[in-house]
Parts: C-alpha cells; structure tokens; sequence
C-alpha cells in the first residue's frame, strides 16, 4: 500500500497542494471509521466511488452521509453506470476498495464531485490505503481531481 500513497503524495505535490497525509493505526476504509479516526462529522468525510460506464471509470466523490443516486450519475455521464467488482477497481484506479483517492489514478477516470461538500471545511479522503487520509478544502479538492460539481445524492 506504500506505492499507492507515495502516488497520493506525489499528486498533491505536483499540484502544489500540502502533503496533509496522516496514517492511522486502526481502519479508514468507511466514512464511519475515517470519522472516528479523525474526529470529524460523517459528513466531512469525501467518499471515493468508483463506477464503470463500459470501459471507462467514473469516479464520484460524495460526502460521506450521502448516498448517491446511480441514475443522477448515469445522466450526468450519458451512459448506464454499473458498480465493478474490486479487482476492476484496482487494476484502472491502483487503489484497493476503501483507499481509492481523488488523485493519483492509473487511469485518469471522468469525475463528479457531491455539491454538498461545498458547505463543509475541512473535507478527509482517502490517500492510497484503507488507513490513510489527506485532509483538503471542497475549492482544492475540485482543482486536484478536475471534477465537474454537481447534485449527486439520492
């Protein structure tokens, strides 16, 4: 997992961004546990989805008290997104389920980002590993991951 948040690092880097890693010694994979560990509200936690429009990765970034609508989601990409498997998640993202982050992709995925997390300051996400966050600002956040806002909760 040391390779994937080396990744993290490096994205936050070149982008300019501090590197506000903190490794925890229990998990982070949920939003409940990142909360937990870091001390914030559920909903300042920043969940990484990730989902498959055919070949292509879509990953959503939603706060962690949202649910997203897959429909919403599926409108916004033009095409029926569908929940992969882990390994497909690993081999275009690099990450593991519960440490995919916003940046630092294998396979640069087209990226939503949950409208409510404008409202919350500071946002977590994850940084590689199930056990790792960075903490970021909702505008910083937009600028790593080159996302498009929009209104993804059920």
């Amino acid at each position: 997992m040391a390779g994937s948040v080396d990744r993290v690092r490096a994205a936050l880097r070149d982008a300019g961004h501090d590197d506000t890693i903190v490794a925890f010694p229990a998990s982070t994979r949920t939003a409940a546990e990142a909360a937990a560990a870091v001390g914030c509200a559920v909903a300042q936690i920043v969940k990484s989805l990730v989902f498959r429009a055919g070949e292509r990765p879509v990953l959503v970034i939603a706060s962690g008290a949202n649910r997203v609508d897959t429909a919403k989601v599926s409108a916004l990409v033009g095409i029926a997104v569908e929940r992969p498997d882990a390994g497909w998640v690993r081999q275009v993202t690099g990450f593991a389920i519960g440490g995919v982050a916003p940046v630092g992709h294998v396979t640069p995925p087209t990226v939503l980002i949950d409208a409510d997390l404008a409202a919350l300051d500071p946002i977590w996400a994850a940084a590689g590993s199930p056990n790792a966050v960075f903490r970021t600002r909702f505008a910083d956040l937009v600028a790593l991951s080159g996302g498009t806002v929009a209104v993804i909760a059920e």
